[in-house]
């Protein structure tokens, strides 16, 4: 499946060290795991963990949820063991997090080799770098890390993000211009089904491709947010349809519902059922 088709609505964080949150991923309806190294696991863990996770991934059970694994800091005392690790797991993406610059990518790759890099994107040297970063070879996806961001930022929270906007956008817009996966970060609040709704649709609405979860209760909410609706998918078989009869009379421009669709909107349309499709193939499986 293209990576860019591939969905990704659904993120999860899943700590690396327990034994039974890594069997309930293997059931969980998620797009992706991220089988975390880092902030989930104590220090004197670190260890255990990684073959507790290799282990686990070893046994595999994942199905066609993307297995990524995000390490420690190369600038921590487990980095560098993690990012050896990762190596000789069965995973297919490394995460490295407080990315800030392509030399830090560049680091990791020279220990991991050809696997793809996500970068977790929670600093202000990063945000400034974005685009550098999103241009590595090795790079294939953003996680923006927002609870850091904003710690970093000394913003205060608010439910519209306002404070974050700058960030996100200039994150945005480096994943896009590279042809990047790029994930919102978590919404921490996970009893509160109403401001998630709301987060999510402002991250579908701004671009990102999904959101990272910290709790499974998130997943159904994220996943319907993240996915094309009914009505998209009837729209978008409509402007094909009346472009696709335009262009054989010889003509450039159909009108659908009163609106002009044009060649740009035909593209949209089409990755919109390509979307549905790849969506639809995954719960198949």
């Amino acid at each position: 499946m293209d990576p860019r088709q591939r969905p990704y609505r659904s993120v999860l964080y899943i700590p690396g060290s327990k034994d039974r949150a890594l069997d309930k991923a293997r059931t969980l309806p998620v797009d992706a795991i991220i089988f975390d190294l880092e902030d989930a696991v104590a220090a004197d863990e670190k260890e255990n963990a990684r073959e507790t996770l290799k282990a686990a991934l070893a046994a595999g059970g994942y199905g066609a949820r993307v297995k990524i694994v995000r390490i420690n800091g190369l600038d921590t005392e487990w980095g560098r063991a993690d990012a050896e690790a990762v190596r000789d797991m069965d995973a297919d993406v490394v995460l490295l997090p407080k990315v800030n610059s392509a030399a830090d990518v560049d680091a990791l790759g020279a220990i991991t080799g050809d696997i793809p890099i996500w970068a977790m994107m929670e600093t202000p040297r990063g945000m400034l770098n974005a685009a550098e970063i999103a241009a590595h070879p090795l790079m294939a996806g953003f996680v923006m890390g927002t609870n850091d961001l904003a710690k970093e930022l000394q913003t205060r929270f608010r439910l519209d993000r306002l404070p974050l906007m700058t960030s996100l956008g200039l994150c945005l817009l480096a994943a896009k211009a590279e042809g990047l996966i790029i994930v919102d970060g978590v919404y921490n609040a996970f009893k509160d089904d109403e401001g998630l709704a709301a987060e999510c649709t402002q991250g579908r609405d701004m671009g990102f491709d999904g959101k990272t979860l910290i709790h499974p209760a998130q997943v159904e909410i994220t996943n319907a947010a993240f996915a094309p609706s009914d009505a998209e998918i009837d729209l978008a078989q409509r402007q094909i349809a009346a472009f696709e009869e335009v262009e054989a009379q010889g003509q450039g421009v159909a009108v659908v519902d009163g609106k002009i669709v044009e060649n740009l909107h035909v593209a949209t349309a089409r990755e919109i059922l390509a979307k549905a499709e790849a969506i639809s193939a995954l719960q198949a499986g």
